[in-house]
């Protein structure tokens, strides 16, 4: 195993590339740094393609010392879209707790991730998610142990209904139709980060606008997110076998979380033996420039850890 090191020279920072991760899937993906060093595989939440994962940040994590490796998930940016159709109604049982079929599950979401190691060669790597990512990387830390060297679960939850849940006022917005093309889709999106965003850490509406229409751009898939949502819903309570876990762990989380409630955080921590949980003031369900080094350095000494 590679030792974790402090880098002096400016990351490399890779060509995106297509990595085939399972029957009719493919998942592309995107490196910063050294390739000897410490693997760190970044997984992003419901919705959301590679770009969530601010280069800044990856930046300042490769030359942390990691080798990192962000994705698009199934569903997202330029990544395979799975067929099968999810109804708004369907949803709307699935948020009232009725059990419907989804097109796959948050362990499919975690073999993806495993095939990604597997393509890249790498027997066992350090896993960070956000939101549903955290909930992925929990899964592969609960289904392929070996894999993990230490899980950062961020604004994420253990799937227990009782927890983590969403301000009753944003399901409408989850749920509601988006009209079609670029223009609606950048204006609805900086709409609706302005709502979860962090009180105590504004956005900039230029970067937030920015990185809608990157998203856009990408490849939006709308049928895409509503399969996230419901694999999501359709989680299973990870609480007891998060308990089996005998890894590093951090879990941050934000006091001001609208879209994952604090609950989830302190949940996932209360979990897993000796996790580490960060709660941080004036922050909701996203990740501000002005976090960045405290994030890095959390990851880095959780890293440390393992």
């Amino acid at each position: 195993m590679p030792t974790r090191r402090d880098s002096t020279a400016a990351p490399v920072v890779a060509d995106e590339l297509v990595a085939p991760v399972g029957t009719g899937v493919e998942l592309y993906y995107q490196t910063f740094g050294d390739p000897s060093d410490e693997p760190l595989v970044l997984v992003m939440g419901l919705g959301g393609p590679m770009n969530w994962w601010d280069t800044e940040l990856c930046v300042m994590l490769a030359e942390a010392g990691f080798y990192v490796v962000r994705y698009d998930n199934r569903d997202t940016g330029r990544s395979t879209r799975i067929p099968g159709r999810v109804k708004r109604s369907h949803l709307v049982r699935a948020f009232g707790g009725a059990k419907v079929r989804a097109p796959y599950s948050m362990s499919d979401l975690a073999d993806d991730a495993v095939a990604l190691m597997d393509h890249l060669g790498l027997e066992s790597a350090h896993l960070a998610g956000i939101s549903m990512g955290g909930m992925i990387a929990q899964t592969v830390a609960i289904e392929h142990p070996k894999r993990v060297r230490s899980l950062t679960s961020i604004m994420s939850t253990t799937g227990k209904r009782s927890v983590g849940w969403q301000d009753p006022r944003l399901i409408p917005a989850l749920l509601a139709p988006r009209k079609p093309g670029r223009e609606s889709y950048v204006s609805t999106s900086v709409a609706f980060w302005d709502v979860i965003g962090s009180p105590g850490y504004p956005a900039d509406r230029e970067r937030l606008t920015a990185r809608a229409g990157e998203t856009f751009d990408r490849g939006y898939s709308a049928s895409g997110v509503m399969r996230h949502m419901m694999a999501v819903l359709q989680q299973p309570d990870r609480t007891h076998r998060l308990r089996s876990l005998r890894i590093p762990a951090l879990v941050v989380h934000g006091l001001n979380d609208k879209m994952v409630h604090v609950s989830g955080g302190r949940s996932t921590a209360a979990a897993i033996p000796g996790a580490e949980l960060v709660l941080v003031d004036g922050m909701g369900h996203d990740l501000p420039p002005a976090l960045f080094e405290t994030l890095v350095e959390a990851i880095s000494r959780t890293a440390d850890r393992a």
